[in-house]
């Protein structure tokens, strides 16, 4: 067998992309996606495409986040190894896979493929996750009407929420920022990813009971793709009164009300308060997602 070169594609050749069967439906899952041609890269061998790759960023970002799209040929894993090895960038890999992909011989085979040529090129996994997506079919879900939603322009007050929510967290990657840098580099993450969106910074609101005690925050938002649940979190002392529900049933509601059409979300699938919440909220799950973390280095 002849080795397997990497070609880092560009607008000329970006139909090599292309060239791959997608079991797993990922054209589908990326059709709101936009990939730059040359954060894509290909393995070939006997130019026959065997393995690919598309790396992912905002459209200012000036190196890629992630990877969102990997799709390995039956037997190609040692290629698909090499062309992760071989990147430039060393960011999470993300895995979208169909719902009840474990069932399906075809489907589990085609996953597993892509997950052994990960782990050969280092990656670990951290999180599986299910992918959400709201659309009006499935109803507007009801507003319990317990919490006052406002929002608030001081950007400390949404930092030292974020700080006592991470302090009690089920969240994978809020766990490996904590284990990283502690729960303020856990809160400053998100409050970085909050203001990366797209969405007006107007959107973010507080929630508070009537008498005024701090309940959590919601972040409605709009990712590259469209109107998605940015974050929900509830703060330590008021968990247990099934407040998140209200969280995220205010911000299905006010996406709605600025014109959003469908509205995308996630959460770990060890997280099963919240997964709870979303199937009361009317969320079906639409696919499945693993994220595996980038090699460690040093």
């Amino acid at each position: 067998m002849t080795d397997s070169v990497i070609h880092a594609l560009d607008e000329r050749d970006a139909h090599l992309f292309d060239a791959l069967p997608d079991p797993l439906g990922a054209r589908e899952g990326h059709r709101l996606t936009r990939h730059r041609p040359d954060w894509k890269r290909v393995a070939l061998r006997d130019g026959e495409v065997v393995a690919r790759g598309a790396w992912w960023g905002g459209p200012d970002d000036a190196e890629p986040l992630n990877i969102n799209w990997f799709d390995v040929a039956e037997g190609e894993e040692e290629a698909g190894a090499e062309l992760l090895r071989g990147a430039p960038w060393q960011v999470e890999l993300e895995l979208n896979l169909p719902g009840g992909w474990r069932e399906d011989p075809a489907l589990r085979a085609a996953a597993e493929t892509r997950f052994a040529a990960a782990r050969a090129a280092g990656y670990e996994l951290l999180v599986e996750r299910f992918l959400y997506r709201w659309t009006p079919e499935c109803g507007l879900p009801e507003r319990p009407g317990r919490l006052v939603f406002r929002p608030e322009p001081d950007d400390e007050v949404f930092l030292d929420a974020l700080r006592r929510i991470h302090s009690a967290t089920l969240d994978a990657h809020s766990l490996l920022a904590i284990e990283e840098g502690g729960v303020e580099q856990a809160a400053q993450e998100e409050l970085d990813f909050f203001h990366w969106c797209p969405s007006p910074r107007e959107w973010w609101q507080v929630a508070h009971t009537p008498q005024g005690d701090p309940v959590g925050i919601h972040i409605p938002a709009h990712n590259p793709s469209g109107p998605c649940v940015g974050f929900i979190g509830v703060l330590p002392a008021q968990r247990g009164r099934g407040y998140a529900y209200d969280l995220l049933a205010e911000c299905t509601h006010f996406l709605v009300e600025q014109g959003a059409e469908f509205v995308t979300a996630a959460t770990d699938q060890g997280n099963f308060p919240m997964a709870a919440n979303f199937d009361r909220a009317g969320y079906p799950v639409v696919r499945e997602r693993l994220n595996f973390r980038a090699p460690r280095t040093g």
